[in-house]
């Protein structure tokens, strides 16, 4: 599925001007998948559910308040962090990612989408000084690496109904990976929130992590 639909069927109050731009941003994969790998080549025909739907599975758990910052790390292509910055155009995003190409595909769609709300640097999460509110990710790694990555990036005050940390999506089995974050962790399975196969083993981690 390419169009927005499946968007518009699990975010019902979306305008049409919203939709559009995950439609817009649908077809700039599409196009530059096929200079930059930036999406498996045998999901790009599934880009709306298993990306761009995916990356909005934080939007089912936190609604975030105009002014949060959000530093989103290992971003590839710009996951999750351009569906959620189309989502919430008042919330201040950064993309990172150690790989320069991707990066510049990222700048590329972000000046096509005119996201005024997303800056994108290629650099490592560890040799960022500014810190953030939330921290997002997209398997980049096992959780407690990702942690280590990020602790000192996390702002202590915070502005949302959340407790600053990071929200991460993830599948499989979680239990030996959470282990050493106690009662700081949730685990929030996207089939409570989405219909189909593909959401039945996948999570959005959130762990409490205010410095």
């Amino acid at each position: 599925m390419l169009d927005s639909s499946i968007i518009a069927a699990h975010f019902p109050s979306l305008s049409a001007e919203t939709l559009a731009q995950y439609d817009a941003l649908a077809a700039c994969y599409m196009d530059w998948n096929e200079k930059v790998n930036l999406i498996s080549r045998k999901d790009i025909e599934h880009v709306m559910e298993k990306h761009i739907l995916h990356a909005l599975g934080i939007a089912k758990i936190i609604r975030f308040a105009p002014g949060t910052r959000v530093l989103d790390v290992g971003t590839g292509g710009g996951l999750p962090g351009l569906p959620l910055a189309i989502m919430f155009p008042e919330t201040q995003f950064m993309l990172v990612d150690s790989i320069g190409k991707k990066i510049k595909v990222v700048q590329e769609i972000t000046r096509e989408l005119n996201l005024k709300n997303v800056r994108s640097r290629q650099i490592r999460a560890e040799q960022l000084t500014e810190k953030f509110d939330f921290i997002t990710g997209r398997g980049v790694t096992l959780l407690p690496e990702f942690a280590s990555w990020v602790r000192g990036r996390i702002s202590t005050k915070g502005i949302n109904g959340m407790p600053n940390g990071i929200l991460y999506l993830k599948g499989g089995d979680l239990k030996e990976e959470l282990s050493s974050f106690k009662n700081r962790a949730q685990v929030f399975p996207l089939k409570d929130y989405f219909s189909g196969e593909f959401f039945e083993t996948k999570a959005v981690v959130y762990i409490e992590l205010a410095n």
